[in-house]
């Protein structure tokens, strides 16, 4: 037999693989993360909407609050090197925050409740984080109320502690200007941006910066069923991530155009959509996003530029959102949503129990109209 020939490719150079992302900082991991391409979840129409993949910073969005906040405290003196730092969370801004305190040298304590996933608990607890948890929700704040009382609690024995105040922070805000930032240099023109809501600060912060490029930009909010953010009842609720029972004052209400109220089982079912024809999902949050992301590619005219903010990624939701016996057990699956939202006029005309829009925006706090007209 003759012998042939084969052509091998010429290998790479050491230094064409060297990345111009190189870090020598694990903050500079933060930021510049991708936008990705997401057909509509149902008819396959062609149309679809821009994710932005926040899931690609080291713990997921709120490395950008993390950072911000303990930086600028520390700017203004009301954090003296070395003193500990003490925040509620229910998951991803405690990652921001042990990344801020590995930073910049902060011993950081986060109070947690029972509904933390164990895997968020070790992990924190790995960062270097001591994770508290309350064990009893407050009887009308909900759990946020009940961690926010043990935060206080426990800067009042700590002196010299900080705590971010994440719902009512308006550094909370100013940090998402670089995703804003981003959003506009990657996607050059943007009509709609879809954002979940539970501080509000990532729906304020980017949609301020937004405007100044796309005046007429208009948001649409996504909140979960059982939250009280947009006038709703507060509930006992399945969905972490987003949603409140309190009122954060950082929800800039009249930057809303309408507003979604989402339910858990209809979550589950766009991220396993998403993770079975995108391989880009995430938790409970980016469920409820790309749900309302996709409706509104589908139902608005085919030019509209509709970006979405994915706030993480799947990982932390392996025995929650992706688990068949956890979802099973709380009636989540082989229920997907409707073809269409119900709609109410007001957000206190009823009680939603499943996905439902409304183009009226309160504030609840006041009971004053913020901006819409009914759906």
């Amino acid at each position: 037999m003759a012998n042939i020939a084969v052509t091998r490719p010429a290998l790479p150079t050491p230094s064409q693989l060297i990345s111009t992302s190189t870090c020598h900082e694990v903050d500079q991991l933060v930021g510049n993360t991708p936008v990705l391409w997401i057909p509509e979840l149902r008819r396959g129409s062609g149309r679809g909407f821009w994710a932005k993949l926040e899931g690609h910073n080291p713990g997921g969005i709120k490395d950008r609050p993390g950072l911000h906040l303990v930086s600028r405290a520390r700017e203004r003196g009301d954090l003296a090197d070395g003193a500990p730092i003490i925040e509620s969370t229910s998951g991803t801004l405690g990652l921001g925050l042990a990344l801020a305190g590995q930073v910049y040298g902060h011993p950081v304590t986060l109070v947690t409740d029972t509904g933390m996933e164990p895997l968020m608990r070790n992990l924190l607890a790995a960062y270097g984080a001591i994770v508290d948890v309350v064990e009893q929700p407050h009887p009308t704040g909900g759990w946020q109320q009940a961690r926010r009382d043990r935060v206080a609690q426990l800067v009042a024995e700590h002196p010299g502690a900080f705590c971010p105040d994440q719902y009512h922070n308006p550094d909370n805000v100013d940090a998402y200007q670089g995703l804003a930032l981003e959003l506009a240099a990657q996607l050059g023109r943007i009509d709609v941006l879809v954002c979940s809501v539970g501080t509000g600060g990532h729906s304020a912060g980017v949609s301020r910066v937004l405007r100044e490029f796309f005046p007429h930009l208009r948001l649409v909010g996504v909140d979960t069923i059982g939250s009280t953010i947009f006038g709703q009842p507060a509930r006992t609720r399945v969905m972490r991530g987003l949603g409140s029972s309190i009122y954060p004052s950082n929800v800039d209400y009249t930057a809303f155009d309408e507003v979604h109220w989402v339910a858990p089982n209809e979550a589950v079912w766009a991220c396993r959509r998403l993770a079975a024809d995108r391989y880009a999902t995430g938790g409970w949050s980016v469920g409820a996003v790309a749900l309302v992301s996709s409706w509104l590619a589908d139902t608005l005219p085919d030019d509209t530029r509709i970006a979405a903010v994915f706030p993480d990624g799947p990982h932390r939701y392996a025995e929650t959102v992706y688990s068949d016996a956890y979802c099973r057990e709380r009636g989540l699956l082989d229920r997907p949503p409707t073809q269409h939202p119900d709609r109410i006029g007001h957000p206190q005309q009823a009680e939603v129990t499943r996905w439902t829009r409304c183009t009226t925006i309160i504030d609840p706090t006041t009971e004053v109209p913020a901006k819409g007209k009914p759906a």
